[in-house]
């Protein structure tokens, strides 16, 4: 039997913790301070930052051809 909703992904999160250099870290305050102002929602650096990583892995066309390359030769 086949349905319409193929089988969900996993969805449970994985925590990992990150060390951000200063810079990187003022910068992402002031993302922080521009979201809230451009969308009305305040919302934290933890918050945002699962949200901007996977913006960037899914527009790096190079990753992306990169990895599916990878996969494809681990199936065969």
């Amino acid at each position: 039997m086949t349905l319409k909703l193929s089988k969900l992904p996993k969805r449970t999160p994985i925590k990992i913790n990150i060390v951000l250099n200063p810079e990187t870290h003022e910068a992402m305050v002031d993302y922080v301070h521009i979201y809230e102002e451009t969308y009305g929602s305040k919302e934290s650096i933890e918050e945002l930052i699962p949200f901007m990583i996977a913006h960037f892995l899914e527009n790096d066309h190079v990753f992306k051809r990169t990895r599916k390359i990878r996969v494809r030769s681990l199936i065969k």
